[in-house]
């Protein structure tokens, strides 16, 4: 296959603050460096893009010594925090902006979709953006016209086509920008997280469309998201960063393992969760111990199939919470979201006094064998406000074998992440 994207030692820094280097003799020297071709002297070499620190200067480089090929028909996600410098890399590819330093080849058109305003003129109603989008492409009048009924159709905006889109909202405005996208004729589409915006059914309806462009017509597809579900099931490979830094570039199940692995919390044995690993919350309380126990009481990670697990949870609480969410999600390997154990069934809220409480929770359904982790929440009732939030801590592996003779798994593939409770009644008719 050839090679439609070529990118080749690219980084790229920003400068936070003043433009100008101070002083007219700098700035005539790196009017001078650049007129030569020669890079800006004045850049600070080897500052990353860490937003939880200080610059010690000013300029962050975004990207850093990027190297990796795509190939045409590749469907490549593009994986790492925020921050880490992935929509950076969509704007270089999409020709939005130049790199600091390297080169990107890039062989044939690209449709990129990468956040809400981005390609549309907000004056113009939705049809005359189609016919905009399509001209920027290359594409003539006829083309555009042969495929707007569908275009619309696929957007469900017909109502408001002829409304200026400055008027849609979110939701309407991203139905309509990957409805051009992804009909108008580009060899390379590059979609953003941006497709968060609409609702679950749009979402699903897109990545069907974009599994169908990339299998079936062949079509470059490159994929930024947090949804590991929706990476996995559409991308054949992808692209780790990290902090402006490319981690590895390997097949997408290797990647998203990678990716959790080292994003998630090192629990050690204590259970002690770091004190940097809440996501965000008021800080009203925080979770800080997590433990995985046996049917022995001791503290486990690697469980035989149909064993008992226990959960141990502490958390400090700093003011008197009332009417709160505690919940406790289950997630697979790529951080989808099983279930959510909650301390009372019915959904009624908790409340804590302030002080350091402690949880044990018995797993009662059985977990079939796999890798799982857990994410801890906490959060107000009435307003939805989180208080604490920690993800993808305690990882546990259940094996295939048991203590149990009579309950071996028999299957090479597990089917399901549960074994249900039910009863089954069988009759001769």
């Amino acid at each position: 296959m050839s090679t439609v994207i070529e990118v080749t030692d690219v980084s790229k820094a920003y400068q936070l603050g003043q433009i100008n280097t101070g002083t007219l003799s700098t700035d005539l020297h790196r009017w001078w460096a650049l007129k030569r071709g020669k890079e800006d002297p004045f850049l600070r070499i080897g500052e990353t893009n860490d937003r939880t620190t200080a610059s010690e200067g000013n300029v962050v480089w975004s990207l850093k010594d990027i190297n990796f090929n795509i190939h045409e028909g590749d469907s490549v996600g593009i994986i790492g925090r925020n921050g880490a410098g992935k929509s950076t890399l969509l704007k270089l590819m999409s020709r939005i902006t130049e790199p600091t330093t390297g080169k990107i080849k890039i062989k044939g058109k690209i449709a990129s979709l990468l956040e809400v305003g981005t390609g549309f003129h907000p004056e113009l109603s939705g049809r005359d953006n189609i016919f905009l989008n399509g001209a920027i492409l290359g594409m003539k009048k006829a083309e555009i016209k042969q495929k707007f009924d569908e275009i619309v159709d696929f957007s469900g905006v017909e109502r408001y086509i002829d409304t200026p889109v400055k008027r849609y909202s979110s939701g309407m405005y991203v139905r309509l920008a990957f409805a051009v996208a992804a009909h108008l004729d580009s060899e390379i589409l590059i979609v953003d997280e941006v497709l968060a915006v609409g609702d679950a059914e749009f979402q699903n309806k897109c990545l069907s469309k974009m599994n169908e462009l990339g299998h079936k017509s062949g079509r470059t597809i490159i994929f930024v998201s947090h949804n590991m579900t929706a990476i996995k099931a559409l991308c054949t490979t992808s692209l780790y960063l990290n902090k402006g830094n490319m981690i590895s570039y390997d097949s997408t199940s290797q990647i998203i393992q990678e990716y959790l692995t080292s994003s998630s919390p090192v629990i050690s044995s204590d259970g002690i969760i770091p004190s940097d690993s809440s996501l965000h919350g008021t800080g009203d309380a925080r979770f800080v111990k997590i433990l995985t126990i046996n049917q022995n009481k001791t503290f486990e990670k690697n469980f035989h199939f149909g064993d008992k697990i226990l959960l141990e949870i502490e958390i400090d609480v700093f003011k008197e919470l009332l009417d709160v969410i505690l919940g406790v999600h289950i997630l697979t390997v790529y951080g989808e979201k099983l279930a959510m154990i909650i301390p009372d069934q019915n959904y009624k809220p908790s409340s804590f006094s302030e002080g350091r409480h402690r949880m044990t929770i018995g797993l009662n359904d059985r977990l079939m064998p796999g890798e799982y982790s857990f994410s801890l929440t906490i959060s107000y009732l009435y307003t939805g406000q989180d208080i604490d939030v920690v993800e993808n801590v305690s990882n546990i592996t259940i094996s295939k074998d048991s203590v149990d003779t009579n309950l071996q798994y028999p299957w090479p593939t597990v089917h399901g992440y549960f074994q249900p409770n039910a009863d089954w009644e069988i009759s001769k008719l």
